[in-house]
């Protein structure tokens, strides 16, 4: 494993638990998006394949594959341009956590277009790369490893 990881700033290594709280805040805004691309797949499949108003999309039909495909590439978008422009998507601002890269750098585009694959991987194996944090010795999960980023907590910010 690669140990220059260790050379971060002094700033606290995200827990696990703030991960998933930021994912589930993140759900939202990407449900909204989900429904609006499904929403739009679903008018352009009535109206332009001439098909009956109330007939749906078949289940694992190369159009619903599509669709996943385009959901995922958004939620990807969404995800990877968030981190790039401030580290942040908007489900990780309320727990103070930011994506940073090696030496507490701005990743690029690469890296974290990894970290994204990386991570639907590990979500689509239940979770497992996200809970490996708990046994490795620098706390960080397959994507903080595979894209050479990781996630950081900020310390609060003293008040007025």
């Amino acid at each position: 494993m690669d140990d220059t990881l260790d050379s971060s700033p002094q700033k606290p290594r995200a827990l696990v638990f703030w991960r998933l709280f930021g994912m589930v805040y993140d759900a939202l805004p990407v449900i909204a998006l989900w429904l609006l691309i499904s929403a739009l797949f679903t008018v352009a499949y009535t109206f332009l394949g001439h098909h009956a108003a109330r007939e749906n999309i078949a289940p694992f039909s190369p159009l619903q594959i599509l669709l996943w495909l385009v959901c995922w590439a958004v939620t990807g978008v969404y995800a990877t341009a968030s981190w790039r422009r401030g580290g942040q998507t908007l489900g990780m601002r309320p727990w103070r956590t930011r994506v940073v890269g090696v030496e507490g750098s701005q990743p690029g585009w690469r890296a974290l277009w990894l970290r994204y694959a990386v991570a639907t991987v590990s979500l689509l194996a239940g979770g497992l790369g996200f809970w490996w944090a708990w046994i490795d010795r620098q706390h960080l999960t397959w994507h903080d490893r595979a894209s050479g980023t990781r996630l950081i907590r900020e310390p609060k910010r003293a008040r007025r």
